[in-house]
């Protein structure tokens, strides 16, 4: 349901748009999942901030972007999910850097990058979410992670506020970012970056991702319901060749199917499976894998809600 009139919680008027029990399954890469209690989402970003002050204190905050790496439980998530991908997120060259909106797509920084003769942008065609949830995760692809080349960030707290914040101010491995002194993902989120790549050649750029565009199509199940990669590489090793080599390639759980096409994905072919289904498949996988190779796959994927 979505109500036609600005919000109004504790005297605080807000622009955006209020949905209450709003199924996932929009909004997620997987279609499959359970409902939001509530999903706002905001005009822009002080519309944000004003929203964010009105919640009450502890309350669950999922941010979404183009949800593809995100699975909600069949249960339903309790609490809020703000809704931050617009294709009209803001992108723009500063000096010599590229500033992009937590909202943008990753692979339209690589295609701004390329046409401005920037070199090093062209993996983020491959990363198939929002810079919001890349930097979240420090998504990457292809030998290249997005915080190689964060020169700083702006986030929002809980309250509100907007926080500049220093590479520094985050530990960053892979395929994980949590902030010093602060809970990424619960009290503080980000809002856009200002991304460095090297001055290079255009044509150069934009054949390197032509290139690596027609290795993710010819390598993925991109014409399947998927959520990307579904676990990380193991040091020295690939989960998807573990996954396969552990004859699962194709085992089905209901609607979910381990990818016949990659390994490390799982597709929702017909449409059907529920969140439980794909849960129950990363769950086989990861015992299958490590009864036969003693080997813990960890998974990307965030998981939230209840069963």
């Amino acid at each position: 349901m979505k109500m036609t009139e600005p919000v109004d919680r504790s005297g605080v008027a807000l622009r955006g748009s209020l949905r209450l029990n709003e199924p996932m399954a929009k909004h997620l890469s997987w279609r499959a999942g359970g409902v939001a209690a509530r999903a706002y989402v905001p005009v822009d970003r002080a519309d944000l901030a004003a929203f964010l002050t009105t919640l009450p204190r502890g309350e669950p905050v999922c941010f979404v972007g183009l949800g593809s790496n995100l699975l909600v439980r069949d249960g339903g998530f309790h609490g809020t999910v703000v809704l931050m991908h617009s294709p009209h997120g803001a992108m723009r060259i500063e000096g010599d850097l590229i500033y992009a909106e937590a909202s943008v797509a990753c692979p339209k920084v690589a295609r701004l990058a390329a046409t401005r003769g920037f070199e090093g942008a062209e993996f983020l065609a491959g990363v198939p979410g929002t810079v919001g949830g890349a930097l979240a995760m420090n998504a990457g692809c292809y030998g290249s992670e997005i915080w190689d080349a964060v020169a700083k960030a702006l986030t929002i707290s809980r309250a509100g506020r907007l926080n500049e914040r220093k590479p520094a101010d985050f530990e960053v491995g892979y395929r994980r970012v949590a902030l010093l002194g602060s809970k990424l993902g619960e009290e503080e989120w980000f809002l856009a970056a200002w991304l460095r790549f090297r001055a290079g050649d255009q044509k150069r750029a934009r054949a390197r991702i032509k290139e690596l565009l027609a290795k993710r199509i010819a390598e993925q199940p991109l014409d399947l319901p998927n959520a990307g990669s579904v676990f990380r590489n193991p040091p020295g090793k690939y989960a998807a060749r573990l996954i396969e080599a552990s004859g699962l390639r194709g085992y089905e759980i209901g609607g979910a199917r381990i990818s016949e096409k990659h390994a490390n994905f799982i597709v929702n072919p017909k449409g059907r499976a529920r969140a439980s289904d794909i849960e129950a498949l990363i769950e086989h996988a990861r015992d299958t894998v490590k009864r036969r190779f003693g080997v813990d796959l960890v998974p990307e994927v965030r998981i939230v809600g209840d069963a």
